[in-house]
This record gives structure tokens, C-alpha cells and sequence, in this order.
């Protein structure tokens, strides 16, 4: 079938089963990297720009506005290259270079509110958000509180129910904004009373209580001192856990060596507890991994021996138990 524009490409993402320990559950991988962009946030950005034209706050020729880690900023910046809008992203020094790279060839601009800090700066990048979009006129996004995110994924949860009916047990995914997991576990719970939704967050973000702490995985997780948005529904998400960076990467390695598989670094912590769950649930268990982007921005960090080796993330346990939870 002929598409007459980028975003026509978006969806019906593969399925990928995961070769698992004999006695352990099913894990299948909705693989979102086969999205433009390679990450399933095109799928909410698209709908958050949608939404606002159809609520006229944007017109032909205007100004989009977000704060981004990355993977927003390239699917709006896509969307703005189609529809003929403006893109400011205002990023930290958490964001991977390639993910900038991408937003600028697209044809974004770029404003790094953090100078030489390194980390997470999620508060200051939301308030310059806010800032442009009153002094200019310009539409921001707001992620984290826009309805319009979680609503971009009900086409997701209607693939899987297309895909696999009733079968599905468990819903993994890594918690953000929220948006991925509950705009998919929503829609899902609907059709299936029974589906157990978990979120994964990483240690040292605090979405789901505790203390904070720096982390490396970008993309996912609230930091200590920044708002938890009101896309994340407590009421929807049956347990919340976190998953170490070393316990993230060293997935993501682990799948890129032994099965060819390159997925993003966030989505490893993601993969690592469902594995865990697939050890305790036995055969019969379907869980359902939200895997929200590839590995292919991450080749100078997560898939780098050099940087692993300088933060510390080598980790020889988790690869031992990596080779047992798989085959």
C-alpha cells in the first residue's frame, strides 16, 4: 500500500517472542522501534498535534513547544516538518546526542536549558517550556499532562487485542510521562478485566515513592524535585518496580549478543522484569513488553564498553542471571 506522508507509517509495530527458560511464561516484545523514529512516542506526539488543531489551539504556520528528553522531540519534530509548524525542544544534557542530531534534521530547534550540568534537569526544561509558549504565543505541548499522550496509544493496545485476543496477562512498560503504558493498559483493561499492568521505573526516580537518586536511562522515571504529571494513573497500574541501570544495560547487550535484538535503554530494565515475572508465573503466562524505542541512539553509551566501564554499569551477576531467565 502507498503512504502519501511519514506519518501514515506509524503502527501495527511487529510482535517478538522472546526465547525464554524452559517453565517460564511467554514474553513477546511489541517492537515500537519499527515506528518512524524509531520509538513509539511518534505515536503520541502525532495525536497530541491533532488534538490541539482540532481544539484550534494551533494554526496553519504555528509554534510547537516541549520539554523532551528526546523521543517526543523527534516524533513532534517530524510531525512539525509535515504540517508546517515551528519546533523549539528545550532539552538537558540527559538527552543522547543522536536523539538531538535527529530533532535538528527534522528541523527543530534546539535549547539546552542545563550549560554543563550533566543529569536530568526536567523542572528548569518545563518552566522555559512554559516561558516560550506565554511570551510567544507558542503551543506547549505539555507532555506530561496532556491527555492527548495517552490517548496516542489506543491504537497500540487495539494492535496487541487484534493480535492476541484475550490472552494477555500482564502488561509491562517503563513509566515516563505514563502515556505508553497507561493509554495502552486503559484501552487493554477494557477488554480484559484480569490484565495485571505493571510499570517500570528506574532506581532513583521517585514516581512510584522513595528517595531519588542520578540514574542513566533516559527517557523514563521522574526525578527527585520534578512534577509527577497527571497522565501517570495510579488507579490503572497494578505495582509499580524499578530496575537498576546496570540491570537495564546489561539487558540491552545481552539481547543485542546473543539474539540480535537492539533495543533502547530503558526498554532492557523493562524486558529484565518481565523476565523475572515470566520465571515466577510458569507456562500458560503471556506477559506483553512495551518496547518503546531501539538501541541504535544508545551506541555511544548503553552499547559503548568504554562508558559502561567509566559509570560503573558492568554488572556480571545480572549477566548470569540473564543467561538463566533466557535460552
Amino acid at each position: 500500500m502507498i503512504k502519501t506522508r511519514t506519518s501514515d507509517l506509524i503502527g501495527r509495530t511487529p510482535l517478538l517472542e522472546l526465547s525464554v527458560a524452559d517453565g517460564s511464561a511467554t514474553v513477546l516484545l511489541k517492537m515500537e522501534q519499527y515506528n518512524p523514529t524509531g520509538t513509539a512516542k511518534i505515536r503520541m506526539a502525532r495525536n497530541m498535534v491533532d488534538e490541539a488543531e482540532a481544539a484550534g489551539l494551533l494554526t496553519p504556520g504555528g509554534w510547537l513547544v516541549e520539554s523532551t528528553s528526546g523521543n517526543t522531540g523527534l516524533g513532534l519534530a517530524l510531525i512539525a516538518a509535515e504540517r508546517g509548524y515551528k519546533f523549539t525542544a528545550v532539552v538537558d544534557n540527559h538527552s543522547c546526542t543522536d536523539k538531538l542530531r535527529g530533532m535538528r534534521a527534522y528541523g527543530a530547534d534546539i535549547l539546552n536549558v542545563a550549560g554543563d550540568e550533566e543529569g536530568l534537569a526536567t523542572a528548569e526544561r518545563d518552566t522555559v517550556a512554559a516561558r516560550l509558549a506565554a511570551e510567544h504565543g507558542a503551543y506547549w505541548t505539555a507532555q506530561h499532562n496532556n491527555q492527548g499522550n495517552p490517548n496516542g496509544y489506543r491504537p497500540l493496545a487495539r494492535e496487541l487485542h487484534d493480535d492476541l485476543g484475550d490472552g494477555i496477562d500482564y502488561l509491562y512498560g517503563a513509566v515516563g510521562t505514563g502515556g505508553s503504558l497507561c493509554g495502552t493498559g486503559r484501552v487493554l483493561r477494557e477488554r480484559i478485566p484480569d490484565l495485571k499492568i505493571i510499570g517500570v521505573e528506574p532506581v532513583g526516580s521517585v514516581v512510584f515513592g522513595g528517595a531519588g537518586a542520578p540514574y542513566h536511562q533516559s527517557g523514563t522515571g521522574t526525578p527527585e524535585g520534578s512534577e509527577i504529571g497527571d497522565v501517570v494513573d495510579y488507579a490503572l497500574i497494578d505495582e509499580g518496580v524499578r530496575a537498576g541501570d546496570s540491570e537495564a544495560f546489561e539487558t540491552c547487550r545481552y539481547l543485542a549478543r546473543n539474539f540480535g535484538v537492539l533495543i533502547g535503554g530503558s526498554a532492557g530494565g523493562v524486558v529484565y522484569k518481565a523476565l523475572e515475572q515470566a520465571q515466577r508465573s510458569g507456562p500458560g503466562t503471556t506477559i506483553v513488553v512495551l518496547v518503546c524505542d531501539g538501541g541504535e541512539k544508545y551506541l555511544d553509551t548503553v552499547f559503548n564498553d568504554d562508558w559502561m566501564a567509566a559509570h560503573g554499569l558492568f554488572d556480571a551477576q545480572v549477566v548470569h542471571r540473564l543467561a538463566a531467565l533466557l535460552r
